[in-house]
């Protein structure tokens, strides 16, 4: 067959904040499907805060992106074409090959999902990676206690707002976050957080003082820097951090230094421990039992925030990095 389909490549790699300039979106002829593979017209992709290292050129746990080529991602599509007897056209499937309109692979990336089981963007939420993110770093990593409390930083993101929730349904004592606006702070109240704070207020460390006046035993980290720091304060004896993220860094352009109060580490027995989702993944089928059946039960809720068209993928990008997102930004293509 004979098509052409939209693709967004990274045009430079950002220094400091990226800009809209690095980015192009370019025209690409389609090939059809090989032996083994599937063509796809993708519908949705995700934007994750993870890809902003990946445009940098360093050595990293995953290669770079490459410059003048399609980013990738996340994305759920719709099979067009099929070179393989595992799908068939009209099966709507799960890959990583986002950031473009259509996407040939190999069946074995591709995963087929059920929209009778659940709306197809929970599998880029709470039922796909960000969800087992939430759950491995607090079942696994943190090995989160009943009445345990918890503390979550960038609470109202996509995996925050589910670890949140997530602690609650484990039995978690009291649960905490942190977020960027006043309105982001009364939906983690509606969301079943015990307390939330706005850490533009004032200094994260007097904030969430105020918020555990007793302290927390896991700390499950999105952002590093002064809420770390103001973690390690507030954590009890043999307390545990689970590191998802630092993005308060992702754009640093000088070194940043670290927290003041590591030696507490010693004093606490405190565990630190960062973690990818890729080590977890013995836990998807006990994951996605329990996540379906509080999805089923209205038990977990989960907040999306949506933006129109491909070529507004990088502006999402960009509205992730700044906090404009509630939960989880998507792109619908």
């Amino acid at each position: 067959m004979s098509r052409t389909g939209r693709e967004i490549h990274l045009a430079s790699r950002p220094h400091g904040w990226p800009t809209l300039d690095n980015f192009n979106l370019v025209k690409v002829p389609v090939p059809d499907p090989g032996p083994g593979q599937v063509l796809v017209r993708n519908q949705l992709m995700s934007v994750d805060p993870y890809m902003r290292g990946r445009m940098n050129d360093v050595k990293s746990y995953a290669a770079p992106y490459e410059l003048d080529a399609p980013l990738y991602g996340a994305a759920i599509g719709e099979v067009i074409a099929s070179d393989t007897d595992a799908f068939q056209p009209g099966d709507l499937v799960q890959h990583n090959l986002g950031w473009r309109e259509y996407a040939v692979l190999d069946a074995r990336g591709a995963h087929r999902i059920d929209p009778e089981v659940a709306p197809v963007s929970a599998y880029l939420g709470p039922l796909g990676g960000i969800g087992l993110t939430a759950y491995a770093g607090l079942v696994d990593v943190a090995a989160l206690q009943p009445g345990e409390d918890v503390f979550v930083s960038a609470a109202a993101g996509a995996v925050g707002s589910l670890a949140g929730q997530i602690a609650k349904l484990k039995g978690a004592g009291r649960v905490v976050g942190s977020a960027g606006s006043a309105e982001k702070v009364q939906r983690l109240l509606a969301l079943g957080f015990d307390a939330a704070f706005n850490y533009r207020d004032q200094p994260v460390r007097e904030s969430l003082k105020e918020a555990a006046p007793d302290g927390i035993d896991v700390y499950f980290d999105n952002v590093g820097g002064d809420h770390l720091e103001a973690a390690l304060s507030s954590l009890r004896l043999h307390g545990r951090v689970a590191i998802c993220g630092m993005i308060s860094q992702y754009n640093a352009t000088e070194p940043v230094a670290g927290p003041r109060n590591l030696a507490l580490t010693v004093s606490k027995r405190l565990t630190l421990r960062g973690f990818l989702i890729h080590d977890h993944v013995g836990l998807r089928t006990q994951f996605l039992g329990e996540m379906s059946g509080w999805l089923r039960s209205g038990q977990l809720q989960y907040d999306e925030t949506v933006v129109e068209g491909l070529d507004n993928a990088p502006s999402a990008f960009l509205g992730l990095l700044r906090g404009e997102n509630l939960g989880k930004m998507l792109v619908r293509l």
